[in-house]
């Protein structure tokens, strides 16, 4: 199997703390198209160990078009704001927090990540034979 590059984005992003407080911080998106269906987004909070998140590539992509997923992860566009801005609900059990990302900064990552592996793709890059034999030596 090929190796591809790594698709990696740094993103300004605003952790709403209420209508009229937010939080500036910094989040990495991380795309490797040997993992095809995710994007990894680490979050920098300023404490020693970031904080990271498994997201759907897919569920980001629609998340720029409408509501998309439910449970621990929500996203959707911003309404009013124009084309500016979507949000990002992580829930855990520690708590939830609603991020406000540069929608033009997704869509730019985005397109960058399917330039490499288009949308429907995803399973031609995966490795069968490798994740037969984890999920084997794990039985």
């Amino acid at each position: 199997m090929e190796s591809l590059k790594t698709v990696m984005q740094g993103v300004a992003v605003k952790l709403v703390v209420s209508p009229t407080c937010s939080l500036s911080m910094c989040m990495s998106l991380r795309y490797e198209p040997a993992d095809p269906y995710v994007v990894r987004a680490v979050f920098f909070t300023g404490t020693d160990k970031p904080a990271e998140w498994v997201l759907g590539r897919a569920l980001l992509a629609d998340g720029l078009k409408g509501s998309a997923g439910c449970g621990d992860i929500r996203v959707w566009p911003a309404v009013g704001r124009g084309d500016q801005v979507m949000y990002i609900v992580l829930g855990a059990p520690a708590g939830t927090a609603l991020l406000e990302v540069p929608i033009q900064d997704v869509r730019t990552f985005l397109a960058d990540t399917e330039a490499l592996v288009p949308r429907g793709a995803e399973s031609g890059h995966i490795d069968w034979e490798l994740e037969l034999a984890n999920l084997f030596a794990k039985g």
